[in-house]
């Protein structure tokens, strides 16, 4: 896709206005995070984490091997395999680019993506921007590696003041609007993130914010918090240990743990 000289300069008087509304956030580094990396785990040969002295599964590893797969494979059926991975690959491209100007829109630290899916995914950004992180002041981390030590480890994309509460928030692409029955994934995740942030950081996430903007820049964004924030982590622990009813090999599995255990402070 070729830039007009117009197209051009609207980029950059874009990326001007979003680098200061970004500078208006505020770094807070109390939280000291670990940093961690995904490896080839030599033992079982699949994709783990490596964080502090452990190799754990991710939370899409856990979420993924334990939904039900009906509807994607109705999708698959209806479209076609080449098309649904057309789709697939599409769409990971325009989030991984969206992402990367968000992360870089929060810490000031420059990215350019001058593809055509670059030019989709930078105006969703802007969005986001706008509308979702108008109520952050400051932010504790961009992009964390959390885990919980002995289950599992992801990275979220921010951790932040959000309307006076500490948040851990998700930032979505989509294809098409969301309604909240198709998202439970989603909300898990969050949920799982916020677990392991409260355990090794002795931090009290009150809130999990998912922000999601389509390629028409239809912004939808879906809290949760108190009461439905615990529901969901009760929900993530049980899937969480149906994951290791799936793994039959012992040095795969992470540690069973009863929902109920854990909510009375084991």
């Amino acid at each position: 896709m070729t830039m007009s000289d117009k197209d051009v300069k609207d980029y950059h008087k874009m990326v001007d206005t979003l680098t200061k509304q970004a500078k208006a956030i505020k770094l807070n580094g109390k939280y000291n995070y670990m940093t961690g990396k995904q490896i080839t785990d030599p033992d079982t040969g699949k994709r783990v984490y490596e964080i502090s002295s452990y190799r754990l599964p991710s939370v899409t590893t856990i979420l993924g091997a334990t939904k039900n797969q009906e509807f994607l494979k109705e999708w698959k059926a209806k479209v076609g395999e080449a098309e649904a991975d057309r789709i697939k690959n599409v769409s990971s491209a325009r989030g991984t680019s969206m992402h990367k100007f968000l992360e870089s829109y929060v810490t000031g630290v420059g990215y350019d993506d001058l593809t055509e899916l670059g030019c989709q995914a930078r105006p969703m950004a802007k969005k986001i921007v706008e509308v979702g992180l108008a109520p952050v002041e400051e932010y504790y981390g961009s992009e964390v590696t959390l885990h919980y030590p002995g289950l599992y480890a992801g990275q979220t994309d921010l951790v932040c003041n959000h309307n006076g509460m500490e948040t851990v928030v998700d930032f979505k692409q989509a294809n098409r609007p969301k309604k909240k029955e198709w998202i439970e994934d989603y909300y898990l995740q969050i949920a799982m993130y916020a677990m392991a942030h409260d355990y090794v950081y002795g931090s009290k996430i009150e809130q999990g914010v998912i922000m999601v903007c389509t390629p028409d820049l239809y912004y939808q964004e879906f809290k949760t918090e108190g009461a439905s924030l615990r529901a969901w982590k009760h929900k993530a622990l049980k899937r969480i240990n149906m994951y290791n009813e799936l793994i039959h090999d012992e040095k795969e599995r992470t540690t069973p743990m009863n929902p109920e255990d854990f909510f009375n402070g084991a």
